[in-house]
């Protein structure tokens, strides 16, 4: 694997070093040893799978406060999608900052997404498929979430989100006490 540091500390794309012959190609997508020597996070306790189906859906801006706050690694199985992280950590130099990447069935980049985070993605072909693993269990509790659209962040989505669901549409902007900024604080 590759790593490749994003502009945001401490969160990076991933590209697999494909083995191939005639077959296909080999790659591996997840190795302990190789993300532990990288200074990444080795232990995830659910995977999760969505399919979106029409062009154009949003997904996001998602994260969770401490204890729970997660590390995501994210890939797309298939279609396309633009990927988003935002840096919430108020101790962080890109704090506020947002970075985002394009993830293919084609490609096959990951994106390395650390505790602190908020992220979302929006789709750029119909039926996107996309897998992740988190580093813990949903907490509704712990639950928040950035409007894609705050000015705060300024994200430029290549395409304008057209299906957004109605709770990620209604977060609130941008608010440090109810985003739950000062609890990311040493987030990694």
């Amino acid at each position: 694997m590759q790593f490749n540091p994003s502009p945001l500390a401490g969160a990076f794309t991933i590209e697999l070093e494909r083995k191939g012959d005639a077959r296909g190609f080999f790659a591996r997508a997840f190795c302990e040893n190789e993300f532990a020597a990288a200074g990444l996070e080795t232990r995830f306790k659910q995977m999760n799978n969505s399919l979106t189906s029409a062009k154009g859906t949003l997904r996001g801006m998602h994260y969770q406060l401490p204890p729970s706050a997660e590390v995501k690694l994210v890939r797309c199985l298939r279609g396309a999608l633009f990927d988003v992280i935002v840096d919430l950590r108020p101790d962080s130099a890109t704090f506020g900052k947002w970075f985002g990447a394009e993830l293919t069935a084609e490609n096959r980049t990951m994106m390395y997404v650390p505790r602190g985070f908020a992220h979302g993605f929006v789709t750029l072909t119909d039926d996107t498929e996309a897998l992740y693993m988190v580093s813990d269990v949903y907490a509704p509790d712990k639950e928040r979430g950035l409007r894609f659209d705050d000015p705060w962040m300024n994200i430029d989505w290549p395409v304008k989100p057209q299906e957004v669901s109605a709770k990620d549409a209604n977060w609130p902007l941008f608010n440090p006490e109810w985003h739950g900024i000062e609890a990311m604080r040493g987030a990694r």
